[in-house]
């Protein structure tokens, strides 16, 4: 999950290391380093913990006239945190350095068969060997002797490369881990993520597995790993610009995207939803209405926040579409026996398009037959190159590390496919469609005029729940997945030890935890199971729970119940799960920043989870 960058072109490249370091940031705050060319020589700097270490480390080198380098930002896998293992890592002369996100599994026996060639080794990372093995076989070809090491390595890798003998050149490869190239006429950038580009291009080229570039001042060439025949891929231009990705006055990115929630719900079906005639446009999902028809059961699969959006599109679709729906945890669906064929439709789930466990199990899913549609905010991202169809959601870069935005943007374009369904397999008349797809359209102006007086309330309240060590989220139907993003957002962010139940769960074990310091956020909106949350809740207060409840503006009885009650205006009930994470979503937020912990970088956590 680590974040790499590289430039080589006509300006001076320790300040757009940095630069593209700090957007790459989400990715890994572990440690970080970097590595430039200067006459022929490499010069490197590397530094524990945050960015701003290495930044204050480099500070010196800022006005250094090399125009090629390096630069990598770090999410430990093997080996710890320090000084030590952080990239970029060398060989044993010191004139070649590798950056590498992924894990090389067979590290272990490379590793015991370079010491005893007599290679010496200064880390305990797994990348370290990759600098050794191409050492081995570098003679006067860096390309070549990169191509034999990658022969050698079983595991995921995207990398850059640099030797002093061979200046002004960067080689990169990927396998199982995302790269993007930017192109310019002057200058050539490599990256794990877009972001990291924006400043400089926004023409670029995602790499695909089993892929090798070579970047020269304003050129590159691109080839397969193996067997080094060259390739031409299509350039695409990315339409963020460098200011999407800014705090735009906000105190934290998390904050920020929140507030654009609105404008993603918008963007994700602007167009594909015609308010006038209720009809749904969906081209990009590339299935044929027979093929639609024809599918038995769907297979929803993902990770995380994108997991709890799964989970609530399963209410949907077996209740307006009638088709039997599983939703996997990624991690999981791979090492079960899965039963697949043409007749079921796999869909992922993922921000970044490049989440390892979900990319491993829809390649499982399509080799057994099933057809794969995925769900994602990163145009052209490996996800959906390999999908057969796509539905972008269209939420913007996303930088904090607790989802916000992508979620509400993952759960507007799964309703979206739901009314898709519904049109296609017919059933739903053309009166539900038009209504519930202005229900969506709707729901974005409701959570745009409520936000900035929410979050007021919610700072006033959280004075009585900051110091909290527990807490508990609880809904029902609908509501029971959002329960569970709420409190994955707390202790992701707040690192407060929180859980989320479905509130008829509590009498089969967990209301053995209540008492008069065990907080509880109850989602208790005016909809089909209200009496039985509301009773839920009845068997909390009994039991001197902190309740904190969060309802429909004119519901008098849960000011009964307890002080703390927070209401939102009535939407349809189908869209509630868009309107009620977003108390959630601030409650986190407001705890974690009176906490004073850092809420765009949580601990332990990166954004994109690109390795198993």
């Amino acid at each position: 999950m680590c974040g790499i960058v590289g430039y080589t072109g006509n300006r001076k490249v320790v300040p757009i290391l940095l630069e593209g370091l700090r957007r790459l940031e989400y990715r890994g705050y572990d440690s970080a380093g970097l590595v430039y060319q200067s006459e022929r020589k490499l010069v490197k700097f590397r530094a524990a913990g945050k960015l701003i270490h290495l930044e204050e480390a480099v500070d010196v080198a800022i006005g250094v006239a090399s125009h090629t380098g390096l630069g990598h930002t770090r999410w430990a896998t093997h080996g710890a945190p320090t000084l030590d293992n952080a990239h970029p890592h060398s060989d044993c002369t010191g004139e070649l350095v590798v950056i590498h996100n992924g894990i090389i599994e067979n590290y272990g026996s490379l590793k015991e068969e370079l010491v005893a060639e007599g290679h010496f080794f200064s880390s305990e990372t797994d990348t370290e060997v990759l600098a050794h093995l191409i050492e081995k076989y570098l003679e006067n070809d860096l390309v070549a002797a990169v191509q034999k090491a990658l022969a050698r390595v079983e595991g995921s890798y995207a990398l850059g490369v640099m030797w002093a003998k061979d200046p002004n050149k960067i080689v990169a490869a990927r396998n199982q881990s995302p790269l993007v190239m930017g192109v310019d006429d002057e200058a050539s950038y490599v990256a794990s993520d877009v972001p990291a580009l924006l400043p400089y291009t926004r023409k670029v080229i995602f790499l695909d597995d089993n892929e090798l570039v070579v970047l020269e001042k304003g050129s590159y060439t691109i080839m397969e790993v193996d067997s080094g025949r060259e390739i031409s891929k299509k350039i695409c231009t990315i339409d963020w610009n460098a200011a999407m990705a800014e705090k735009a006055g906000f105190k934290h990115f998390m904050l920020k995207e929140i507030f654009e929630q609105p404008q993603a719900i918008l963007n994700t079906v602007s167009g594909r939803i015609i308010p006038d005639t209720g009809e749904v446009e969906l081209p990009e999902i590339s299935l044929s209405g027979e093929e639609l028809c024809n599918i038995e059961r769907i297979a929803l699969v993902a990770c995380g926040t994108s997991w709890h959006a799964a989970l609530v599109a399963k209410y949907w679709i077996e209740k307006w579409v009638g088709i039997p729906v599983d939703v996997d945890i990624a991690s999981e669906f791979r090492y079960r026996k899965l039963l697949m064929n043409e007749r079921v439709l796999t869909l992922s789930i993922s921000q970044s398009g490049e989440t390892a466990d979900t990319l491993a199990g829809i390649r499982l899913a399509s080799s057994l037959g099933s057809k794969i549609v995925t769900i994602c905010n990163v145009v052209g991202s490996t996800m959906t190159r390999e999908a057969d169809g796509i539905i972008y959601t269209h939420a913007g870069p996303e930088i904090g590390v607790a989802s916000t935005k992508a979620f509400t943007g993952q759960l507007s374009a799964l309703f979206m496919l739901t009314l898709y369904l519904g049109q296609v397999r017919q059933t739903m008349d053309r009166e539900k469609l038009k209504e519930l797809g202005a229900a969506l359209i709707d729901v974005a102006g409701v959570i745009e005029r409520i936000l900035p007086q929410l979050q007021k309330d919610i700072q006033e309240l959280i004075e009585r729940y900051y110091d909290s060590r527990d807490f508990l989220f609880v809904g029902r139907g609908l509501n029971f997945p959002i329960a569970l993003e709420g409190a994955l957002k707390l202790k992701e962010i707040s690192y407060i030890h929180a859980e989320g139940y479905a509130a008829g769960e509590l009498k089969h074990g967990p209301i053995a935890l209540i008492d008069k310091d065990m907080p509880v956020m109850a989602l208790v909106p005016q909809d089909c199971v209200y009496q039985k949350t509301v009773s839920n809740v009845e068997e909390i207060k009994a039991r001197q729970g902190r309740l904190l409840l969060i309802g429909t503006e004119g519901d008098t009885h849960l000011a009964t119940l307890t002080d703390d009650v927070l209401y939102l205006p009535q939407v349809n009930e189908e869209l509630n799960p868009l309107l009620y994470t977003i108390p959630a979503q601030l409650l986190s937020y407001e705890i974690a920043n009176r906490r004073g912990c850092d809420v765009d970088q949580p601990r332990n956590l990166a954004k994109s989870v690109t390795v198993e």
